[in-house]
């Protein structure tokens, strides 16, 4: 009997193979037959999960996506009573990627935004989750400021939240210089020294 392959666990497979490698080597590291080989399927099971490598890619940017914002979404879970100031940190804190832990995703998520500068569908992607993100900011700082200014201030949140993951990436700022950085952003967006 034929043995049956989960199609969906097997793309995520091959999306972690391509996070892997373009974490090591940049996406012009990323070749089919170094994604089989790094996700152990043969070059034809990465062809029949996806049909070109911009879809491979694409889905490999979802992938990586989804995992960030899962992340987010079960930090900001962790304490449901939580105020929108701290929720606001908490969401700012994971999306900047300036923990070690995430430094491999920093990478990934840099080399995937570089790429989409010439790739009208990973730009694509890639609106929409900064959309989404730019829409938590404002609901949040709304929330805890009543500002009527919430959407431009979350902009500007984002904006530095992203700035900060590349200067920590290439080295020209230490991971607890841009999360002070961010701490004191917040800080003046709350309009206090105690938030």
């Amino acid at each position: 009997m034929p043995k049956q392959v989960d199609h969906e666990s097997r793309r995520r497979q091959i999306a972690d193979a391509v996070c892997h490698l373009a974490d090591e080597h940049g996406l012009e590291g990323v070749t089919l037959r170094d994604v089989a080989a790094r996700a152990e399927v043969s070059m034809g099971a990465v062809q029949r999960c996806f049909r070109t490598k911009e879809e491979m890619l694409i889905f490999a940017l979802g992938h990586i996506g989804a995992r960030i914002s899962a992340r987010v979404a079960a930090r900001l879970a962790e304490s449901p009573a939580q105020s929108a100031r701290t929720a606001l940190g908490h969401a700012t804190t994971e999306i900047s990627l300036l923990r070690p832990e995430h430094r491999a995703e920093a990478r990934v998520w840099l080399a995937f935004v570089a790429q989409a500068a010439v790739s009208p569908p990973l730009a694509e992607i890639l609106r929409g989750n900064y959309t989404a993100t730019h829409d938590l900011f404002t609901r949040l700082i709304t929330e805890a400021t009543g500002s009527p200014d919430a959407e431009r201030e979350a902009r500007t949140l984002l904006a530095l939240t992203d700035g900060l993951t590349t200067h920590v990436l290439i080295g020209h700022l230490s991971p607890d210089t841009a999360l002070d950085t961010l701490d004191s952003h917040l800080t003046r967006l709350w309009g206090d020294e105690d938030a």
